[in-house]
């Protein structure tokens, strides 16, 4: 039922019913339980009122079908009471005229122990019953539920479609006016700043769009050094003061989405020049199923929160494209951590054997 739903929902929309799936199915089951042992109790209750009714017939007529009878001497017995033994179910009644003995009248345990199991499997199957039906009301909850969440992130995507739509004829227009400014005065420092911060855009922009799409479903084969030199290559040639360095042990094939992956890699190579040092070096290496990105650079004062969105440690950048990359590793079955050290460098380490073609 859930497998058949994800399909067609996102991972937050799968996260959300099944919470909301659980929480309902988890209380309701609960309770019911709980009465059900209740009943079943005083169930027990009614069946050993039963017997002893019984009990108390035979004890005039002396027809009893499914009960024993014997003499026992008064001593230590007290009447019109229902005993318990790991034998039997017992009670004791006086004779008329015997002034030394009792009437005893029971029943064997593992006839009562028959009595108790029927009565254990009709409340099972009662309990089972209302077990189905209330899954089948958990999950009409759970998508109950899950409707408003639905339309507040279809309306937050139109949102950020618009939004992204339309950048486009302002930044074509700041890309234009740079390139007329570069050729009345040639390449300047602060043309570059202006360059970079619309590359910054168009980062966000690019981030934004690929987040935006499921990924999960569309998969296609490809050769991870092929695709590391390809984006390596490109990211190398804005940042001349930054050496990159690509080893391998092996060439896996990966299968997933390819353009996540790449928003995936671009962001953790871009990141690892800009907050590089001078003359600073990234090493790109894999080895046992896992990609490894390190830079020389600054480092990252709480690695913990570096996911977070918003968070960020430089004035450059908004904070939102490790918590993207986050989003995407988690969407492609990819395990992301880090280690860094201030003033020394920061590792990324993908772990990859989910998505590595066997």
């Amino acid at each position: 039922m859930f497998a058949v739903l994800g399909i067609f929902l996102k991972k937050v929309e799968k996260e959300s019913l099944i919470k909301s799936f659980l929480l309902f199915f988890i209380s309701q089951s609960l309770l019911i339980g709980a009465l059900f042992v209740i009943n079943y109790e005083k169930e027990v209750q009614t069946l050993d009122a039963q017997i002893f009714s019984q009990m108390r017939i035979c004890s005039f007529n002396l027809q009893c079908k499914d009960y024993k009878i014997d003499f026992v001497p008064k001593d230590g017995h007290e009447l019109y009471k229902l005993y318990k033994n790991s034998d039997a179910l017992s009670s004791y009644f006086t004779i008329p005229g015997s002034q030394t003995n009792y009437l005893k009248i029971y029943l064997q345990k593992s006839k009562y122990n028959q009595n108790l199991t029927a009565l254990r499997q009709s409340s099972g199957l009662r309990f089972l019953l209302v077990l189905f039906v209330i899954i089948a009301l958990s999950f009409l909850f759970a998508l109950y539920a899950l409707s408003p969440l639905r339309n507040a992130l279809r309306l937050t995507e139109e949102f950020i479609k618009d939004i992204l739509h339309d950048f486009n004829t302002p930044l074509s227009t700041l890309r234009l006016n740079i390139a007329m400014l570069k050729s009345k005065f040639g390449e300047t420092a602060q043309i570059r700043r202006i360059e970079n911060a619309v590359q910054n855009i168009l980062n966000l922009q690019s981030n934004l769009r690929s987040y935006l799409h499921a990924h999960a479903s569309q998969k296609e084969e490809f050769m991870l050094r092929e695709l590391m030199q390809e984006r390596i290559a490109l990211i190398d040639a804005n940042f001349k003061d930054v050496t990159f360095s690509i080893t391998m042990q092996e060439n896996p094939t990966l299968f997933t989405n390819r353009d996540a992956f790449v928003r995936i890699v671009d962001n953790l190579l871009s990141n690892a020049a800009k907050y590089n040092k001078k003359e600073g070096r990234v090493i790109v290496q894999f080895k046992d199923n896992t990609l490894f990105i390190e830079d020389t650079g600054q480092g990252i004062q709480n690695p913990k929160k570096v996911f977070e969105r918003f968070y960020k440690e430089q004035e450059r950048g908004i904070g939102i494209g490790l918590h993207i990359v986050k989003k995407l590793c988690e969407e492609l079955g990819i395990t992301i951590t880090l280690e860094s050290e201030v003033d020394s460098g920061t590792i990324f380490k993908l772990n990859l054997h989910g998505i590595i073609k066997r």
